[in-house]
């Protein structure tokens, strides 16, 4: 299940959806769509370029960036290295040209910042085309968290989608403030200052499990591209145990 927003703003539930088509995406716009997508990708699996391929559909994207983080504030060490993690995520967006892998936090040294990304997306990209900043549902409750939140409409707009078990609602009241105020039913064309969601089928695939899967040995083909577990094989990523070298 997934969530969208009704013309007054309300999140409701929406089905489960088959293979996106971007034929009958949302209104389109002659203003570029850039989709922009941060993570670990520690590694990178099929819910990963799923939720990339329904934006894609469902927002009128014209392409999609996935950004490694380099040293996220929020989390953990990641368990494979920058370098690892980019060439897994080259490797499965090989069948995609209109999904590129930018490798911009990966070279800032420090934590990195969804703020500063954006600023400096923006200022290359210049004040036309629209941004598009995608999040799950988990990561719109914890926005208040995030540092300078409250700047990341100016440069951007985010689009949300609904995370397994992590309802659209009962959202902190700074959040619910920012949804009354930019909470839209479908993405404007504007460069950025809207919050709208958008659906995608439950893929639930725990990162965490996922890693110790691989740490035992396991080839989970269903989960991760054949090309990217032949990587962590050469490279013998994730065998000493969960997340480890």
């Amino acid at each position: 299940m997934s969530g969208i927003a009704d013309g007054t703003g309300n999140r409701t539930e929406a089905p489960s959806l088959a293979n996106p088509d971007p034929r009958s995406s949302s209104s389109r716009s002659s203003r570029r769509r850039i989709g922009l997508f941060g993570g670990t990708f520690d590694p990178i699996h099929v819910a990963h370029l799923a939720l990339a391929d329904w934006a894609r559909a469902e927002l009128a994207l014209d392409e999609v960036r996935l950004i490694p983080t380099g040293r996220s504030w929020q989390k953990e060490a990641a368990g494979a290295s920058a370098a690892d993690r980019l060439r897994m995520a080259e490797l499965a967006t090989a069948d995609r040209p209109w999904l590129l892998v930018d490798d911009r936090e990966t070279r800032r040294p420090g934590s990195t910042y969804t703020v500063d990304t954006l600023a400096e997306l923006r200022a290359e990209f210049g004040s036309e085309p629209a941004l598009v900043w995608l999040l799950g549902s988990d990561q719109l409750h914890n926005l208040p968290t995030w540092d300078r939140y409250e700047q990341l409409l100016s440069f951007a707009h985010l689009a949300v989608t609904q995370r397994e078990r992590v309802s659209l609602h009962g959202f902190p009241p700074a959040v619910e403030a920012l949804l009354a105020r930019h909470g839209a039913q479908t993405l404007p064309d504007t460069p950025s200052g809207s919050i709208v969601f958008f659906r995608m089928p439950a893929l639930p695939v725990s990162g965490t499990v996922l890693r110790r899967r691989l740490a035992a040995g396991e080839r989970p083909g269903e989960l991760v591209p054949g090309p990217v577990l032949d990587y962590i094989d050469q490279a013998g990523l994730y065998r000493r145990g969960p997340g480890q070298r």
